[in-house]
């Protein structure tokens, strides 16, 4: 496996920012912690922002500008946001979303600006929409610097996004070592279709929304073994910015103290040795040993399906649990990709009649809706 010669940079992820409860019971962004985590961010050399227009319900944008646009020189960060389609009724609306990012956040153009979240039948809308045409307009009038797009999906389908779209200047991947042969995300075929393509990659989920801090004991004995001062975090941040041709490796930071360990971890540049590479394959082999649902992501049992459940996200969301034990990440997985489907299901049977695995799948979808819903 080909390492890099010097670490990318970490990014502050704008997705999971420290909340008050109201007395109602409702949240809101708690803003003068978010300040403190900006401040600690930037004190420690890093300048790279990532929002999103829906993240916090449409609250994010705004935090960022409070928090960093307005403190600090705009020639000093980096800001990053997305446009989700999913979220708008027609073209006009998804559109009008780049105005609202741009006043949200507080900026004359954004440095990178992405379409958001494509993968299987999300994808789409950005067709239809004709968003990829207009992100290009809006770069050619100076709004936007880099121009991508985040996915959610196989190998093989971002390969065929990428020979429509040879204009994108980068892409934003979920890769991280537990996924790395991972057959339901392919962490590591993704990334080496958009080195093919000669596309700069960000990295999102490196830690796996923090289930990579939260490892069963026999795989944090493999890595404390190897290095006892090393956290965890480390390794899984280090894995992601040792990958050439990455630009930057998001963390959803919601504390001083990830902050801080997070800028350590990243702060002296060393990229993971051989040896170091091959104790987090070889912790990564433990993990994915652990009993769950042997589901191999071939997804024969989505073409039958009358109900439209998302049968193999489902079962990684069961896996994160069975496997990790990590339940308040399982269920964000559940409920982003696998769209709260699993009650939907009506227990035909013939899903289970076409899994190579023979997998119980009606019985797994039950407790999965037991579980998260």
């Amino acid at each position: 496996m080909e390492l890099a010669t010097t670490l990318a940079p970490l990014g502050f992820g704008f997705m999971r920012l420290p909340e008050i409860e109201r007395e109602d019971g409702s949240k809101e962004i708690d803003l003068e912690a978010v300040k403190g985590l900006v401040d600690a961010f930037m004190a420690g050399g890093f300048t790279y922002f990532d929002t999103a227009r829906g993240y916090h319900g449409c609250k994010s944008e705004g935090a960022l500008r409070q928090a960093l646009v307005e403190r600090y020189p705009r020639e000093s960060f980096t800001v990053a946001t997305k446009l989700p389609a999913w979220m708008a009724q027609n073209a006009d609306e998804a559109r009008a979303m780049f105005d609202e990012s741009l006043r949200e956040c507080g900026v004359e153009y954004f440095d990178y600006y992405l379409l958001h979240n494509l993968g299987e039948h999300l994808t789409d809308m950005f067709e239809d929409m004709d968003l990829w045409n207009f992100a290009l307009q809006k770069k050619e009038e100076g709004l936007i610097r880099n121009f991508g797009f985040s996915f959610h999906d196989n190998a093989d389908a971002l390969a065929e996004v990428l020979r429509r779209h040879p204009e994108v200047d980068f892409v934003q991947l979920q890769i991280n070592y537990a996924d790395w042969d991972s057959k339901n995300v392919q962490s590591r075929r993704c990334y080496e279709v958009a080195r093919e393509f000669g596309k700069p990659v960000v990295v999102m989920e490196p830690v796996k929304g923090g289930s990579l801090v939260k490892l069963p004991q026999v795989v944090t004995d493999v890595l404390r073994e190897a290095d006892p001062e090393q956290p965890l975090a480390s390794w899984a941040l280090r894995f992601a910015a040792s990958l050439p041709g990455v630009v930057a490796v998001l963390s959803g930071m919601n504390d001083l103290v990830q902050v801080q360990e997070n800028v350590r971890c990243l702060a002296d540049g060393k990229v993971l040795s051989q040896d170091e590479l091959a104790c987090v394959l070889h912790a990564r082999d433990v993990l994915t040993s652990l009993p769950g649902v042997p589901c191999t992501d071939c997804r024969y049992c989505l073409k039958g399906c009358p109900a439209g459940v998302r049968i193999p996200t489902i079962m990684q969301s069961l896996n994160i649990l069975d496997q990790i034990g990590d339940k308040q990440r399982a269920k964000e997985n559940y409920f982003w990709n696998a769209d709260n489907s699993a009650s939907k299901c009506i227990a035909c049977g013939s899903c289970e009649e076409v899994c190579p695995q023979k997998l119980p799948i009606i019985d797994n979808l039950a407790r999965a809706a037991e579980l998260f819903e």
